[in-house]
């Protein structure tokens, strides 16, 4: 079948440049699935077409014709269809009737409740040409745009005025209309170089066209990387350092220009006694600056910033650059001059009016819980009990420094300046900036034993306090970030092989809030099987099946770094030759021991009717001395190896021994055996879980 590669440019106002990409990849994602529920084929999109005036998609191979369209009409069952002597019913004759043939055309097909009478008839497909108007159409429809604009006196909705339509299927253009405006083969160039209409003659010409009469390199992958390698450059060659290019910042500059032209530019020297942070922040947050450090990786002077015109006088560009950052670098040294006239220890009365949340009192409060409840936990995680209770009263000092109500991003890191001035120690002074980590997925955690002590404090206080007043997520919502910091408590306990009780944590955690207005026994449940649920998760993402972590929880611990320990013991031993024959053995045992008629005690070597019982009651005596001090060090892996031992004896007695005999006695006593080799597989794990076998 015959094929052409397809166009599509929306050309629009300058796009929110953080959800640039976002739009096309959707964009492109509703042409595709538009053009296969039509049953039209393609090869690929090509390229990733996105400049801040135009989302763009070029896809590849596009079939040119709809292929011939199968319809099936259902009529009656064949029983109803014709009586005794085969001719054919009203019911027949009246379907025949809706389907415009005779009854002798129709077809028999299978159903569910047996034959019936159709029509299956063919139609030619459509030209996909007259197709694509409205697949483009639906695929705008459907983009995730928050709040949709309109402009002028139109009707029409996108998240930005839009001017041109280009839409073409080779070198043909498709007639029709998107968003009010009427299809054509004109592009416009960049908003200075190029203000005027482009005529670009078919799809293959697209980028090239616009690249060499347009200025617009609409390509955004190229664009990325033109970017990237030419400020690397220009810092290395020009200003003899390395321009930092994080990931976040790169995309938003590449979404913000069409015709990247990168720049350098100075900042007065006397600014770079501001804590480095500060000028970062304020160069990366409000102007889009690369900064510059040296081969030490301290902050230079310097700044690159990526014009979106090539100009005729760079200075003169570069020298408005320079004339806008003075006054931000500026700010950040009075803010900061300003902070440091007061001891930060005095900033924490200023926290009092601040609220957390109604029911759960102020900041200042907050910070009283933190100190109680971080001392708590010091012991466990090797921190000292008067460095976690300094650290939980400063804690959120800095969030009213003038510092960081100007610069949002900086809390923690100010905090740990202002700690240093005000003559903190190192730990409590890391703590006020690690008592954040981790801020997300992959992030790192604290590395003092303090901040991870006010870090766990600090996500325990808001999950139990959060909780405590009913406000647990739901669905989707989240506002508290409470799975976030669910997580953030596991990865800093099992990351640290830190044991210790959640449940006791939770407990004293929920007894300092005074406004919590939910049952505490319930809370406390709910929160531990929240902070659990997190790790189905966690061990689906490392490739552990589910069922191994469930067979760890049947058992109600809550000491997070020995279930994970047992987790990964039990996924190892599940891969070994006797975990399935083990784990049947587990679940016939329970299933017996369910339904058992007669107490248990302790086995009676008396009552043994069999080498076999015998064998089990000494292969398991051998088991019980060996796994002691295995369960004792958290080895699991040669606590559960240790266990595999016990399947030839315990396949000889379920195969040569009745467990459930008519004397009583011998009936409990092989059943007193059974729950003592039960007993001793969930001292690891309900190995019976892990069967599927009934």
């Amino acid at each position: 079948m015959s094929t052409a590669n397809f166009l599509v440019e929306i050309g629009t106002e300058e796009l929110p440049p953080k959800a640039l990409r976002s739009l096309r990849s959707a964009f492109e994602k509703g042409i595709c699935n538009g053009l296969t529920q039509k049953g039209i084929g393609y090869s690929s999109p090509e390229g990733e077409m996105a400049a801040p005036r135009r989302l763009a998609v070029l896809i590849k191979n596009v079939e040119l014709q709809q292929p011939r369209q199968k319809t099936e009409l259902l009529g009656p069952a064949v029983s109803a269809a014709f009586d005794a002597s085969g001719a054919p019913t009203n019911a027949a004759i009246g379907f025949s009737r809706k389907a415009g043939v005779d009854v002798s055309e129709l077809q028999q097909v299978d159903g569910p409740k047996g034959p019936r009478l159709a029509h299956i008839s063919e139609t030619p497909g459509k030209a996909t040409i007259d197709l694509l108007p409205d697949i483009v159409s639906a695929s705008l429809d459907s983009l995730p745009i928050p709040k949709r604009m309109r402009w002028g006196a139109k009707r029409n909705e996108f998240v930005r005025p839009v001017h041109w339509v280009l839409m073409m299927l080779g070198d043909q253009v498709v007639k029709g209309q998107i968003l009010g405006l009427h299809c054509g083969n004109s592009s416009r160039g960049h908003r200075f170089h190029a203000p005027g209409e482009i005529e670009i003659s078919s799809a293959d010409s697209y980028a090239s066209t616009l690249r060499e009469q347009g200025k617009v390199d609409v390509d955004y992958r190229a664009r990325l990387e033109t970017i990237k390698t030419s400020v690397a450059l220009l810092a290395e060659k020009q200003l003899k350092g390395k321009a930092v290019i994080g990931d976040a910042l790169l995309e938003e500059v590449t979404s913000l220009v069409e015709w990247p032209v990168p720049l350098a530019g100075n900042f007065d020297e006397s600014f770079l006694d501001v804590p480095p942070e500060a000028l970062i922040s304020s160069m990366r947050e409000h102007q889009k600056y690369f900064h510059v450090i040296d081969k030490h990786g301290q902050l230079l002077p310097h700044f690159i910033t990526v014009a979106n015109i090539d100009s005729s006088d760079p200075a003169r560009v570069i020298d408005g650059n320079e004339r806008v950052i003075r006054p931000r670098l500026a700010d950040a040294a009075f803010f900061y001059n300003t902070d440091k006239k007061t001891s930060f220890d005095s900033f924490r009365d200023r926290l009092k009016p601040i609220v957390f949340q109604n029911q759960l009192g102020s900041i200042f409060d907050k910070t009283e819980r933190l100190a109680t409840l971080a001392q708590k936990i010091a012991p466990y995680v090797g921190s000292k009990p008067e460095d976690a209770k300094r650290a939980g009263e400063l804690a959120k000092c800095d969030l009213v420094s003038e510092m960081v109500m100007e610069f949002d991003d900086l809390q923690g890191i100010m905090g740990r300046y202002y700690a240093e001035q005000g003559g903190e120690n190192a730990e409590v002074s890391a703590a006020m900036f690690e008592q954040y980590l981790p801020r997300y997925a992959g992030d790192e955690l604290p590395t003092t034993a303090t901040g991870k002590a006010l870090a766990l404090a600090d996500r325990l206080d808001t999950l139990t306090g959060i909780f405590g007043i009913g406000q647990q997520p739901t669905g989707s919502k989240d506002p508290f970030a409470l799975r976030r910091a669910s997580l953030g408590v596991l990865r800093i306990l099992i990351e640290g092989g830190y044991n210790v009780s959640l449940r006791e944590l939770l407990e004293f955690s929920f007894d300092l809030h005074s406004g919590t207005t939910e049952d505490r026994d319930r809370v406390i449940s709910d929160l531990l099987n929240y902070l659990l649920d997190r790790f189905s998760a966690w061990f689906s993402d490392d490739g552990i099946a589910t069922e191994n972590f469930l067979a760890v929880r049947a058992l109600g611990l809550d000491d997070a770094t020995d279930i994970s320990a047992r987790v990964r013991a039990v996924a190892d031993f599940a891969k070994s030759d006797n975990a399935n024959a083990l784990a049947a053995a587990n679940k016939r045992v329970a299933n017996i021991l369910s339904k058992a008629d007669v107490e248990l005690g302790p086995i009676n070597a008396n009552l043994f009717e069999s080498d076999i019982e015998n064998e089990l009651a000494t292969t398991i005596d051998q088991t019980i001395m060996a796994l002691s001090p295995l369960l004792q060090s958290a080895n699991y892996q040669a606590a559960l190896a240790e266990l595999s031992s016990l399947r030839t004896p315990v396949d000889k007695f379920f195969d040569q021994v009745m467990v459930n005999a008519e004397d009583k006695a011998v009936r409990a006593n092989r059943l007193s055996l059974l729950n003592e080799m039960r007993e001793l597989f969930l001292s690891v794990a309900d190995i019976s879980l892990l069967s599927n076998n009934d």
